[in-house]
């Protein structure tokens, strides 16, 4: 057992026991050289204990599977130490809590709060399902999901995952936690495979919203209104679903799953009594069909008349109203009368960005709307569009952070990161925004992962792609007459600051030195001409000029001799 001061591996420095289960321990540790702190999972192998065999084989799959992953959701580990008597599995240190300690401490959760952490769930676990060859999870619990303090959600504990064999029948060991663990985890029922996932996040759920726990008297998932009457009937048809005894029965893929969230109020039993009775109306006679069909093909035609008029009043409406809570309550009710319809989603982008500021507080409303509808959004024609706009705004103009550091450039990007992945995904390359779209996405993931990538030594190849893309950027603004001052500035800053961050970098990688002075000249000049017209942006314009002198220096230092 380690103990608080002890150095592992000579450089991982124990700083306090944070965890621990039947056979491993998880410690908060620092690391010496780069003043990292991490996790460390210490097994302890015991001689003749079967189950700890298992455990210590699971704990190095563990290891080499979740090396070769990367999603914002799932934990990384970076290293696996084998010192004779004990396993130590090093991994990122997860602030935040549990979902099974808030859970404990505040019981059942609100459903809102629920459906947001299900699809960041989904969304982890499909990455996983897609990867070559699937990896199966196993063990969705509470326990094993991190809550963030940004909101944000963290999958952890991958002892028990495997990859899933085209080849077998079933799995060769029982595993998973009883309660959530799906009928096939064990007794030879099969092999587990996507399906299985979605039975133990269904369970997750159940548990998340009604605080009653599977693993405790009764012993059995009841329809979740059962607790609650107030839930979503929605909710209790989709967790009857996900958590059927046949895997057949269940959603077929956590992707599945995922649309089903976003739209988790039509899956209601009121919902689907309704169109039952919409069937047998229909049916009821021939004579009867043909004189509803008329009166359905009229009514249909008023009524398409009247939410087309109803949505056109509201957009009307919002592009009148005074002030930005006003307009974002127009779009809203017109959304819901055509959520697949984009033009209420563009008339937000651009009442948020009125004022050249994105708040936590707009981006929480207008993200909730988004979210809801993403299934119905994604089947429009100019999805493509309006994925690459809301993009530009979170990259531009998102607040989060901005009161806390002098850059908040990464949570700015990586917000916009998946807006401008749909872009790419729904467009094409005819589309005017395609590369544009591109660019922005490979920028924001160098400056997401580049740090972690610069500690793990593997940051090498990454430095010649970003300054070709911070050059198509920097072109791509200046071909364009019609950009804003806060974008044409905020490109600028960025490419200075690349400039003086990387310049060491880009000479490593072949970049010549006339390239990046190229570069540099072209990007403070067009800095200079830009016309302020706000106290905001005229203080960006200055903070730029001003990193010019240490940006020529650095250009200096880096390419001397």
């Amino acid at each position: 057992m380690a103990v608080v001061g002890q150095i592992i591996d000579d450089k991982y420095e124990i700083l306090k026991l944070i965890g621990q289960g039947g056979m491993s321990k998880v410690y908060l540790a620092m690391d010496k050289r780069l003043n990292k702190q991490w996790a460390i999972k210490e097994i302890e192998k015991r001689a003749k204990d079967k189950n700890n065999e298992i455990v210590i084989q699971s704990a190095i799959a563990e290891a080499n599977l979740i090396k070769q992953l990367d999603h914002p959701a799932i934990v990384r580990i970076v290293d696996i130490i084998d010192n004779g008597d004990v396993i130590y599995i090093i991994e990122d240190y997860i602030e935040g809590e549990t979902l099974s300690t808030i859970l404990d401490n505040h019981g059942a959760q609100p459903q809102d709060l629920v459906v947001e952490w299900a699809m960041q769930i989904c969304e982890a676990l499909e990455y996983l399902h897609t990867r070559k060859p699937p990896i199966i999870y196993r063990d969705m619990k509470p326990a094993n999901v991190m809550l963030k303090p940004d909101g944000n959600i963290k999958v952890i504990d991958f002892g028990i995952a495997r990859e899933y064999k085209d080849q077998s029948l079933a799995d060769t060991v029982s595993l998973g936690t009883k309660g959530y663990a799906a009928p096939e985890q064990f007794g030879g029922k099969g092999q587990t495979d996507a399906r299985t996932d979605v039975y133990c996040l269904g369970v997750t759920l159940y548990h998340l919203l009604t605080g009653k726990n599977p693993c405790e008297p009764p012993y059995e998932i009841y329809p979740i209104r059962h607790w609650n009457p107030q839930l979503s009937a929605g909710l209790e048809a989709i967790i009857q679903k996900c958590t059927q005894l046949n895997p057949d029965d269940r959603y077929q893929s956590c992707a599945e799953l995922l649309y089903a969230l976003h739209h988790y109020e039509e899956y209601g039993a009121v919902y689907r009594a309704k169109q039952k009775r919409k069937l047998k109306t229909f049916f009821g006679t021939i004579a009867a069909a043909v004189i509803f069909c008329i009166v359905g093909v009229f009514g249909l035609v008023m009524e398409t008349k009247t939410e087309n008029a109803d949505y056109d009043r509201n957009i009307l409406e919002a592009e009148r109203a005074h002030t930005v809570e006003e307009k974002l309550e127009y779009y809203a009710t017109a959304i819901s009368i055509k959520p697949g319809e984009t033009t209420a989603y563009k008339g937000m982008v651009d009442a948020v960005k009125e004022d050249a500021v994105f708040t936590t507080e707009e981006e929480t409303f207008f993200k909730s709307e988004l979210n809801k509808n993403i299934g119905a959004l994604r089947g429009a024609d100019n999805y493509a569009e309006l994925a690459f706009e809301v993009g530009k705004l979170y990259w531009y103009y998102y607040d989060y952070g901005s009161q806390n550091s002098k850059d908040n450039d990464i949570p700015r990007m990586s917000s916009a990161i998946p807006w401008f992945f749909d872009a790419k995904e729904y467009g094409n390359n005819s589309d005017d925004f395609y590369t544009m779209a591109k660019v922005y996405h490979d920028i924001g993931v160098f400056k997401r992962d580049i740090a972690s990538k610069v500690k793990e030594a593997v940051d090498g190849e990454m430095y010649e792609p970003y300054w070709e893309n911070i050059n198509e950027l920097v072109n791509m603004i200046s071909r364009q007459s019609d950009n804003s001052e806060i974008v044409e500035l905020e490109v600028y800053r960025l490419a200075i600051n690349s400039i003086e961050t990387y310049a060491r970098k880009f000479k490593s990688v072949g970049i010549s030195r006339s390239d990046v002075e190229d570069l540099f000249d072209r990007v403070s000049s067009a800095v200079k001409r830009v016309s302020t017209t706000t106290q905001n942006t005229e203080e960006i314009k200055e903070k730029i000029i001003g990193r010019l002198d240490a940006t020529e220096f650095a250009i200096e230092n880096a390419y001397r001799g």
